[in-house]
């Protein structure tokens, strides 16, 4: 069932997505060469404490506040304090922040060093899916628009498009209906609505658009090894408009 969120829940859900903007530009400048991934959740577990929010993902038991994925992980890698940042590495960060009961969500892939130039270019093609995603998505059109707008930007540039994992509702729970492909799909396509709070996040990979779990049970990888990016917000749909909530 899509849940269409009122006046005050959207601004519940905004201050939300602000607290999160900020944590990334308080995090983002300290990811150097040499951390450990869990020294990098710590600083996102220490800023969303320390302004009054829960890391939204302890609800569904993953082991940190940030899911970190380096290079051929896709998403959910888990924190550690073996696994430390190299010179050229892609990070994705995806962090959602529980604040008096509003969720947050957003995702940025962060170029740490000297980044060979197809992994630039593969996170910057990333950021423009997000961006036509969310030009897709206003009142009136479908859930597949935003599916279409993504597919047609990142295959047209080469790149495989994660179809196992995908965007969703969000607010006033982690994970709520409706789901979001980033890839055409004979799914559910509900008309988009004012009162949608909807996560839109592709991920794209260099390669396959296949993917595989770890042994962990959480993490995702690329099924050949190759790159993957992933770029993520929390938007909400109003009838003339869409808001970016956790714009940077």
């Amino acid at each position: 069932m899509i849940r269409l969120k009122n006046e005050k829940q959207i601004s519940g859900i905004r201050e939300s997505c602000h607290l999160l903007a900020q944590m990334f530009n308080h995090v983002i400048p300290q990811v150097q060469v040499g951390m450990s991934t869990k020294d990098i959740d710590d600083i996102c577990y220490e800023f969303v404490r320390k302004h009054g929010g829960i890391p939204a993902w302890h609800q569904e038991h993953f082991p940190g506040t940030a899911c970190i994925s380096v290079n051929n992980e896709v998403i959910h890698g888990i924190p550690s304090r073996k696994r430390h940042i190299h010179d050229g590495d892609i990070v994705s960060l995806d962090v959602g922040i529980n604040l008096n009961g509003y969720i947050s969500d957003s995702t940025v892939s962060v170029l740490v060093g000297n980044v060979a130039e197809e992994a630039r270019r593969l996170v910057a093609v990333t950021e423009e899916c997000l961006a036509a995603g969310i030009t897709a998505c206003r009142a009136g059109n479908r859930i597949s628009d935003i599916s279409h707008a993504v597919y047609d930007v990142a295959t047209a540039a080469g790149y495989g498009v994660v179809y196992e994992y995908c965007g969703h509702g969000v607010g006033l729970s982690v994970h709520e209906d409706p789901s979001i492909p980033n890839c055409p799909s004979r799914g559910p396509n509900p008309r988009i609505q004012a009162g949608m709070v909807l996560a839109i996040e592709p991920m794209i990979n260099m390669g396959t658009d296949e993917v595989i779990l770890a042994d962990d049970g959480w993490t995702v990888l690329t099924a050949d090894g190759k790159l993957s990016a992933h770029a993520e917000h929390t938007v909400a749909v109003f009838s003339d408009h869409t808001e970016v909530l956790t714009l940077r």
